[in-house]
C-alpha cells in the first residue's frame, strides 16, 4: 500500500497528460498521441523541475508503464498476419529493416552518435516507429532522453513520408497494390501509413491500398520479437564481457554461470511474445480480432502514458544540445528504407 502511495502522484500526473493528449491525437492523428503526450511533457518539463513527491511514480510510468504497454501490444500482432501477406511482401520488409539497421551500425560509428540513440532510431525507422522503440528501450537500457529523442526524430520523417509518398508514388507510376506495399514498408507508425495509403486512395478512386498497407505494416511489425531477442542477448553478453574486463579472467564454468536467462530474455518480451502467440491461437479457432480490441486500445494508451512520462524527465536543452547528428541519421535511415523498398520492388515487378 505504501508504495502505491508512493507512486501515486507522478502516475496520475502522467496519465491526466495522457488523457489530454489521446483526444489531441485523435484529432490529427497524423501526429498521434503519443508524439503530443512527451511534446507535452518535455514543455511542462521545462518549468516544472524539482518534480518531488511525483518523481518516482513518474519513473514508473517511463518504465514499467511502458513494459506493460508493449506486452498488451502482442494480442494485437497474431503471427497468422505472416501467412495473410504472403512472402510476396516479406522480401521488401525483410531488406527495409536490413537497410535501415546496417545504415544505423555504420553512421553510429562514422560520425561517434551514442550506441542506444542509433539503436533506437534504426529500430524505429526500421520496424514500427513509437512502438518498436518503446520494446527496445527498456532491453538495451536506453534512458528517458534517448527515447524522447529517438521518438522525435522518427516521428519528423514519419510526418514526411505521410506527405511526401504519395505523390511520388503517383509521380513514378506505381499500382494500387504497388503503392500499397511501398507505404507499409517505408512509413513507419501504423497512423502515418493509414494516412499515406488513404490520401493514395483519395487521389485513385476505387483503390483499396489501405488494406494493403495496414497488412504489410502488421507484418513487418512482428520484426519486433527477433530484434528485442538479438538485442537482449546482445546486451547480455556485453555486460558479461565487461564484467569480466573489470574482474580479470573469467573460467569458462563462471562465464556459464553468469549467464542470465532473464537478463538476456526480460520477462516483459517473454509475455509479448505469448500475448502474440494467444492472439494466433484464437484467430486460428475463428476468434474475431475484435476481440482483443479493448487490449490493444489500452496498450495504446499506455504508451502514450509513458510518453508523457518520458516528456517529464527529459531535459530539453540537453536534447537541443545533443546536436544534429541523430536528425542525419534519421534521415539516412528514411531515405535508405524509401530507396531499398522501390528498388526491390522494382527488381521483383511489383509495381
Amino acid at each position: 500500500m505504501s508504495r502505491i502511495r508512493t507512486l501515486a502522484p507522478g502516475v496520475a500526473v502522467s496519465a491526466a497528460i495522457a488523457v489530454i493528449c489521446w483526444f489531441l491525437g485523435q484529432a490529427v492523428p497524423l501526429v498521434g498521441g503519443a508524439v503530443f503526450a512527451i511534446l507535452l511533457g518535455m514543455v511542462i518539463a521545462t518549468v516544472w523541475k524539482n518534480k518531488g513527491a511525483a518523481g518516482p511514480g513518474i519513473k514508473f510510468a517511463s518504465k514499467k508503464i511502458l513494459q506493460t504497454a508493449v506486452v498488451l501490444l502482442g494480442f494485437g500482432l497474431p503471427l497468422t498476419q505472416l501467412a495473410q501477406v504472403g512472402a510476396l511482401s516479406l522480401p521488401v520488409i525483410l531488406a527495409t529493416i536490413s537497410a535501415s539497421l546496417i545504415t544505423a551500425a555504420v553512421l553510429c560509428r562514422v560520425m561517434h552518435i551514442p550506441g542506444r540513440t542509433a539503436t533506437l532510431i534504426g529500430v524505429g525507422s526500421s520496424i514500427c516507429g513509437g512502438s518498436a522503440i518503446a520494446a527496445t528501450a527498456p532491453v538495451i537500457k536506453a534512458d528517458d532522453q534517448e527515447v524522447a529523442h529517438a521518438i522525435s526524430v522518427v516521428f519528423l520523417f514519419n510526418v514526411l513520408a505521410a506527405l511526401i509518398f504519395p505523390t511520388l508514388g503517383d509521380a513514378i507510376g506505381m499500382t494500387n497494390d504497388g503503392f500499397g506495399l511501398f507505404a507499409g514498408t517505408a512509413v513507419n507508425d501504423t497512423s502515418s501509413v493509414t494516412a499515406a495509403a488513404t490520401v493514395w486512395d483519395g487521389m485513385h478512386p476505387g483503390a483499396n491500398a489501405l488494406d494493403y498497407a495496414t497488412i504489410v505494416k502488421l507484418t513487418r511489425t512482428l520484426a519486433i520479437i527477433p530484434i528485442t531477442f538479438v538485442l537482449a542477448l546482445w546486451v547480455s553478453a556485453r555486460e558479461r564481457k565487461t564484467a569480466t574486463s573489470a574482474n580479470g579472467t573469467e573460467t569458462k564454468a563462471n562465464a556459464a554461470s553468469g549467464f542470465s536467462l532473464k537478463r538476456a530474455l526480460p520477462t516483459f518480451i517473454i509475455l509479448f511474445v505469448c500475448a502474440s502467440l494467444v492472439a494466433t491461437v484464437a484467430a486460428a479457432a475463428g476468434v474475431s480480432g475484435a476481440v482483443f480490441d479493448p487490449l490493444k486500445t489500452l496498450s495504446k494508451f499506455f504508451i502514450v502514458v509513458a510518453m508523457a512520462a518520458i516528456g517529464l524527465n527529459t531535459d530539453v536543452v540537453g536534447l537541443v544540445k545533443s546536436g544534429a547528428k541523430p536528425i542525419v541519421l534519421g534521415a539516412a535511415c528514411w531515405v535508405a528504407i524509401a530507396c531499398t523498398s522501390l528498388g526491390v520492388q522494382h527488381l521483383l515487378g511489383l509495381w
